[in-house]
């Protein structure tokens, strides 16, 4: 039924997994529609920067989120890849079931911690979803045992809707996830409140409360601290971070949550701390060019674009 998977990628214990998601958590932020040529012509974009996980669309309703109508299209282009984790979010059993049809690897469950943002967001409890998760991976256990299950907590420090959430609840919330059959949990800031210390502290107690399934950390840049939140979560071993190509994205059910972590700048940072990330900055900023085309006018961010490398910089990395 789904293609063999992708090797699973595990970063180096300095380095770090950047898995973008702007074919996913972008597309579906804007009002328009990239079309479908330019959606594969951005993936493969991507992927010959060096990335090595993208989240290329969900699996929803088309009429629900138009921009995501051709995600199985998408999926089988990016298939065509070797050694890339092609990855899909779904909100339930049904777009599970079609996004490991199409080929997908690994599957994204979207759990809020926030109970407002759940209504919002998936018009279920959050209880309701944990079922959810556990319907996906008893299928997949029985279906496609090579597809991974993956739960990003979206608004894990904190909501708009809501305003705080309780760090207890988030945990609680993890640990269902994980024995509901999640292979990873991670922590989503969907509305950009984290601050560095709030990040180390939840991310040591996720990793404490679920070991090795404890995962990516999703941090936006909504008031500035999206980089030194990635570094904090860093310092407490966190390996892996979702990220987006210009920023592109946010929560169009959670009022004020402006952009991603831009990928250019993620990847810089790391780079420039002798931290491998396996992605050359020169093609990875080239990959703008045919995100701009699909989505003219389009606003998209990042420092380091607008700065250019430092003198020096050769081959992805700077000179020692």
């Amino acid at each position: 039924m789904n293609a063999l998977p992708a090797a699973p990628v595990h970063p180096q214990p300095d380095a770090v997994l950047i898995s973008e998601v702007g074919p996913r958590d972008g597309l579906q932020s804007v009002q328009a529609t990239m079309p479908t040529a330019h959606k594969l012509l951005w993936i493969d974009a991507l992927v010959a920067a060096g990335l090595r996980e993208i989240e290329v669309g969900s699996f929803v309703p088309a009429r629900l989120l138009p921009q995501m109508a051709d995600v199985a299209e998408v999926v089988r282009h990016a298939l065509t890849h070797s050694g890339v984790t092609v990855m899909a979010l779904a909100p339930n059993l049904r777009g599970a079931q079609a996004a490991i049809a199409a080929g997908v690897h690994k599957v994204t469950l979207p759990v809020s911690a926030s109970a407002a943002h759940s209504l919002a967001n998936v018009r279920k409890t959050r209880e309701a979803m944990v079922d959810e998760v556990r319907a996906v991976a008893q299928w997949r256990r029985d279906m496609a045992p090579g597809v991974l299950v993956e739960v990003g907590l979206s608004t894990a420090f904190g909501c708009t809707l809501q305003g705080q959430v309780s760090e207890d609840e988030v945990l609680w919330l993890a640990a269902q996830c994980a024995e509901a059959g999640a292979d990873e949990v991670g922590l989503s800031d969907t509305t950009g409140m984290a601050n560095p210390a709030q990040v180390r502290r939840l991310f040591t107690h996720l990793q404490a409360e679920l070991g090795t399934r404890a995962g990516a950390a999703h941090m936006h840049n909504t008031r500035g601290l999206g980089l030194a939140n990635c570094l904090a979560a860093y310092d407490v071993g966190v390996r892996t971070f979702d990220a987006s190509l210009g920023g592109l994205g946010g929560c169009p059910y959670a009022p004020g949550a402006s952009g991603n972590v831009v990928t250019e700048d993620l990847v810089f940072m790391f780079e420039a701390m002798g931290i491998a990330t396996g992605v050359n900055l020169d093609r990875l900023m080239a990959a703008r060019q045919p995100l701009q085309a699909g989505l003219p006018g389009e606003p998209i961010y990042g420092m380091t674009p607008e700065a250019g490398l430092p003198k020096g910089w050769a081959h992805g990395a700077p000179s020692r």
